[in-house]
């Protein structure tokens, strides 16, 4: 086994080949990639034309890059922490972590198979508990057996160095029109912008989590809305989007936001019309911009910007920059917003 201090400069080491302009051979974007006859052709000619064609290829390849390099980070932090602190106790890795796991492991009891079973039963093809409760007990034990281990490193590093991956993450920019629905200060240090469609689920599902994030932050996030219809799939979601700047015209966008969502199965237009109402819009100026569709072009426009950013899918949002595509779990949106503003201090 190594040494702990060499385990330290191992560590050091990878992290530093996880940021490009440390790595030896990482080409910059000026640098000649190719050459079409007496023609060089740098990175950045190549990167260019690959958004061009497919925007969203290259940005999930992007995003891929960066959360593989941020995986190894991790267990390389994980993996030094728990070699130095077996060191400390003159035991073996090995013997270090099955003492450490086997103290925050939880046994897996007839009652945890029996609910695992009743909440996937659509998926058990019609087997019964007894013939996958094998099964599912080791699954469930090796679930107890990962996060036991995670709670370790948690503990550890918690208690070890100041540890953080200083490699950017991929952003991209996203231009901010003076009519696009906002809700926080300017200067936030935290921008979202979301790419949204009122008729899909997955959009409506991200609400409330937006809500918690506003909750949460408060003055340190800005939320900013832009329309993405999937008109292919949510016929009705293009009108509701410009029901909701119809609404926003008299300062009820917001409150219009919220009820659609809350009322997707109900979008049509005499329902917008209804909603607008409910939400304290004055009806006669309210009918009038939506029958004569004077603020579509915010709608078609919102569609155009997303398009040419390589969105094919709702909701995609931007964190500073740093996209998120669907409706993903708190945590992932806390874990982005706290490093976030950890890089700005």
């Amino acid at each position: 086994m190594r040494s702990s201090n060499a385990l330290g400069r191992s560590l050091l080491v990878a992290v530093a080949c996880l940021v490009p302009a440390l790595c030896a051979g990482q080409a910059k974007p000026s640098e000649s990639a190719a050459t079409i006859g007496t023609r060089t052709v740098t990175l950045q000619d190549l990167d260019e034309n690959w958004k061009r064609f497919d925007a969203s290829a290259q940005a999930q390849a992007e995003q891929a890059l960066y959360d593989g390099r941020k995986a190894a980070f991790e267990r390389l932090v994980a993996e030094s922490l728990i070699a130095q602190a077996a060191t400390g106790k003159g035991l073996t890795v090995e013997k270090f972590l099955e003492a450490e796991v086997a103290q925050r492991r939880k046994p897996v009891t007839d009652a945890d198979v029996q609910a695992f079973y009743n909440a996937n039963k659509a998926q058990m093809e019609g087997a019964s508990l007894d013939d996958v409760k094998g099964s599912i007990r080791d699954f469930l034990a090796t679930q107890q057996e990962t996060s036991a281990r995670a709670a370790l490193v948690a503990e550890l590093r918690k208690a070890g160095p100041a540890m953080r991956l200083t490699l950017a993450p991929p952003r991209q920019t996203v231009a901010v029109a003076a009519y696009n629905p906002s809700r926080g200060a300017a200067t936030a240090p935290i921008t979202i912008i979301e790419f949204s469609d009122y008729q899909c689920p997955f959009c409506a599902r991200v609400n409330p989590t937006l809500a918690r994030v506003r909750e949460k932050y408060g003055d340190k996030v800005r939320v900013i809305w832009k329309d993405f219809p999937l008109e292919n799939i949510h016929p009705l979601a293009a009108r509701a989007a410009e029901a909701a700047h119809c609404a926003g015209e008299q300062g009820k966008y917001w409150e219009m936001h919220d009820r659609l969502f809350a009322n997707q199965k109900d979008l049509a237009v005499d329902s917008l019309k209804k909603h607008a109402v409910a939400v304290g819009a004055e009806p006669v100026a309210f009918a009038a911009c939506l029958d004569a569709g004077r603020l579509a072009s915010r709608v078609t426009d919102g569609a155009e910007e997303g398009k040419a950013l390589g969105i094919d899918s709702t909701p995609t949002l931007f964190i500073n920059g740093r996209r998120v595509t669907g409706a993903q779990p708190w945590d992932v949106f806390e874990g982005i917003i706290e490093d976030e503003l950890a890089r700005a201090q």
